[in-house]
């Protein structure tokens, strides 16, 4: 098998604290608070972040070969949503790119497929959690993407961790169901799944352990992720392991991103970890699976331009109210803009303009080297045809030119911030704000983001806006 050589976890910048939820419905309240999707959000754009922070600093050559999607809250049916992901990853035209959706075990079927691949592979785990208003699933769940890019590792691209066992036990029994026409998952008793993983994930743990030829008490970090959260803490307190190595759920800070939990989950204790030491990765999900990594010396060289975890929580903002969160998902339907409705973007015409649409490539003139957004046949600064060079700009610093809070434009969640970003080594782009509760300044600092704009006709339509820069640190 090949090792992990990257990874990256993307958490949504809103939070929904439970105490909030309580205090409009008058039930339960309760400590913490989860991640919110924002309304331009899904699974295929919170995929296209966490690949980002994964792929960020890797050299061309190790640019994934295949792409694998689970989720089981798919944007779209009887369309591949991960050939969203890899046009905007801008990934070569040969790399295989497929969804494996459904249920959250699809996680692990992504997660293995990658590591069994004999070209560099990409696992991404995403998911949109919902549940009816004041329902444990409401409260408890969460919105998160993880990714992880499986290779055999080069000079330039060494692997971090390697996967030395993995065990798997299946199961059929009703523990968590959702039809295709329904929005919200049903759950039998807890206290029948918790009965039923017990055994499960004793076997597959033991199993794995076997394969590794260690025991339980040599294990560095345990993490236990699944949908069924009394069954987790059982398991966790049961396997053997030190109440020092067991992984924190992070529940309390973003809630149960369900299938994205394990990549989630991996990425804490990665962003933590120090070479040498080993990680096993339960999942109670339609049976139980456990992964099992070792860090090597090459560790820290991912953790130099990784945006961890921790700082991604520390970020969040957590004054969204009830309101919004429901007219967001869309449970509250609220009173449209009085404008008409966008139309759907045509195929013929997204599909010729690709690189730029999905990628954000810009051209770069070659005679005077003028950036022009989007790009363009004649240069503004020269007048040269047809002499330029597609020039990626999604990583691209920028900051604030000029700003407009406008309180007409059609939006699903009115005003919309229009901002004039100039970007370092040039080009200007006109384009939303997002992620930003109070109005920029000029000079902010911002970031691209691969975001859904709206949709219409049962089109999603995919395109990028700015946001507030997270990795201000990083770049400095």
């Amino acid at each position: 098998m090949s090792g992990l050589i990257a990874y990256g976890a993307y958490i949504p910048h809103y939070r929904l604290r439970v105490k909030e939820i309580g205090s409009v419905l008058g039930g339960p309240g309760g400590p913490g608070s989860r991640s919110v999707a924002a309304y331009d959000e899904d699974t295929t754009s919170m995929a296209v972040e966490a690949a980002r922070i994964a792929l960020r600093g890797l050299p061309g050559t190790v640019a994934p070969g295949r792409v694998y999607f689970a989720t089981a809250n798919p944007p779209y049916l009887d369309k591949t949503n991960a050939a969203v992901i890899h046009a905007a990853l801008s990934l070569p035209a040969r790399a295989l790119a497929v969804d494996l959706g459904g249920a959250p075990r699809s996680s692990i079927g992504a997660v293995l497929a990658a590591a069994e691949s004999t070209e560099p592979a990409l696992a991404l785990l995403s998911d949109v959690r919902t549940g009816l208003p004041g329902g444990a699933d409401e409260r408890q769940g969460g919105d998160a993407a993880a990714a992880l890019l499986f290779g055999a590792g080069t000079a330039d691209a060494p692997v971090i961790a390697e996967l030395i066992a993995h065990a798997s036990i299946t199961d059929e029994f009703l523990d968590r169901w959702r039809l295709p026409s329904d929005t919200t998952s049903r759950v039998w008793e807890e206290r029948f799944g918790e009965h039923v993983y017990a055994p499960l994930a004793t076997d597959s743990f033991s199993a794995a352990l076997d394969q590794a030829e260690i025991g339980a008490d040599q294990v560095d970090h345990l993490v236990v992720c699944g949908l069924s959260p009394k069954a987790v803490r059982q398991f966790a307190a049961s396997s053997g392991a030190g109440p020092d190595a067991i992984a924190p759920d992070l529940t309390t800070s973003i809630g149960n991103p369900g299938t994205a939990q394990p990549g989630v989950l991996l990425a804490d204790v990665l962003d933590r970890a120090t070479p040498g030491q080993t990680i096993a990765l339960v999942l109670l999900a339609d049976g139980a699976s456990t992964l099992i990594l070792r860090t090597t010396e090459h560790l820290a060289n991912q953790l130099a331009s990784t945006l961890t975890v921790a700082e991604q929580i520390a970020a969040g903002d957590d004054s969204l109210s009830y309101a919004t969160y429901l007219s967001w998902k869309g449970t509250l339907r609220r009173e449209p803009p009085r404008r008409p409705e966008p139309e759907a973007p045509a195929a013929p015409p997204t599909h010729r303009s690709e690189k730029w649409k999905y990628s954000f490539h810009g051209s770069r003139c070659d005679r005077c080297q003028t950036v022009s957004l989007p790009p363009v046949r004649v240069c503004y600064g020269c007048g040269a045809i047809d002499d330029a060079t597609l020039q990626p700009m999604a990583d691209v610093p920028a900051r604030v030119a000029t700003f407009t809070v406008d309180r007409l434009a059609y939006t699903p969640s009115p005003p919309m911030v229009a901002v004039v970003v100039d970007f370092h080594g040039g080009g200007r782009f006109r384009c939303e704000l997002t992620d930003s509760s109070e109005s920029p300044t000029i000079g902010a600092a911002v970031e691209m983001t691969f975001r859904r704009l709206m949709t219409s006709h049962g089109v999603h339509n995919y395109f990028w806006k700015a946001r507030p820069a997270r990795r201000q640190t990083k770049e400095s």
